[in-house]
């Protein structure tokens, strides 16, 4: 069997740079699986992977029980791995490009309804329960932008400075892939990201903090454990929690209830897709069915 460091992990990983860092760890990971089941009978060397080794292997992963969502992943990873053996030459042809695998269920975080959001940031505080310490101030700002602008949590904590304009009302991104856009902001999400930069973060700014927006109380970049965290203190009306990624799917869901054509929400997420987008639309035919059922006298 080829040595692990045959296998090109530490190239491809590489390769990954201009990916997002939960993308790319989990491309590796997967690969490592790929490599570590190769190593254990499934093919010799790079070279001797081909379709029918592909298949074989996500056959594996289907006998191991493990979901069609955790399957079409890896069959994602695979993909990548054998682009760049091609690129790299270690393949004639690319065994991975027709690989395909059954798609898993899309799967969706709860969509709170527009009022109860808009409660739930109305309550945002720090730990102690105020509302105008910088803890709070930031972390309404943050709230209010992931919901309020349809940011990944990544987009949100790696936001710089440079990329907030006040007066026009907009902030720039670097997306997946790093990919740059500039989407408008809501006079909510304006009025918290300027309470935040003007009265919280002078006060967590040190001489060595990093040219972002949100910072932590020492100066340090803000993470996404600090959203989560400001989240799970914040509860929805009805006492439940949201996952701040779930507040990206109500800024799209909301958009499309409202008459928002699908193109346009497509740009404003940064979806290279449009199929991506898309789900969103169950999610919206879901709610108008349930209304329907519950009003209609003959539902």
């Amino acid at each position: 069997m080829a040595a692990v460091a045959d296998w090109y992990l530490d190239e491809f990983d590489v390769s990954l740079s201009a990916a997002a860092p939960a993308t790319r760890e989990a491309y590796h990971r997967d690969v490592a699986q790929f490599v570590g089941w190769c190593d254990r009978g499934g093919a010799s060397a790079p070279s001797a992977i081909d379709r029918t080794v592909l298949r074989r292997y996500l056959a594996s992963l289907h006998n191991r029980n493990l979901s069609k969502r955790s399957i079409a992943r890896k069959a994602s990873s695979l993909r990548a791995y054998t682009r760049y053996l091609h690129r790299l030459g270690v393949l004639a042809a690319d065994p991975g490009r027709s690989l395909r695998a059954p798609a898993g269920n899309a799967r969706l975080p709860r969509v709170p309804a527009p009022e109860a959001t808009a409660s739930m940031l109305d309550a945002v505080a720090a730990p102690d329960g105020s509302s105008d310490t910088p803890i709070a101030l930031r972390d309404r700002a943050a709230l209010e932008l992931l919901y309020g602008a349809g940011l990944r949590v990544s987009e949100c904590v790696g936001l710089t400075l440079d990329g907030v304009d006040l007066d026009r009302h907009t902030v720039t991104v670097v997306g997946k892939g790093a990919k740059t856009r500039r989407v408008p902001i809501g006079q909510p999400a304006l009025d918290a990201l300027g309470a935040w930069l003007t009265t919280g973060r002078p006060q967590f700014q040190t001489e060595s903090s990093p040219d972002l927006v949100f910072l932590t109380r020492r100066g340090g970049p803000l993470n996404r454990r600090d959203v989560r965290r400001a989240l799970e203190r914040t509860a929805l009306p009805d006492g439940t929690h949201l996952h701040p990624h779930a507040l990206r799917h109500a800024y799209a869901t909301h958009l499309l209830e409202g008459g928002a054509d699908l193109r346009t929400v497509q740009e404003l997420l940064g979806h290279a897709d449009l199929t991506t987008t898309q789900v969103y639309t169950h999610v919206t035919q879901d709610r108008l069915r349930t209304v329907y059922e519950a009003s209609h006298p003959r539902a």
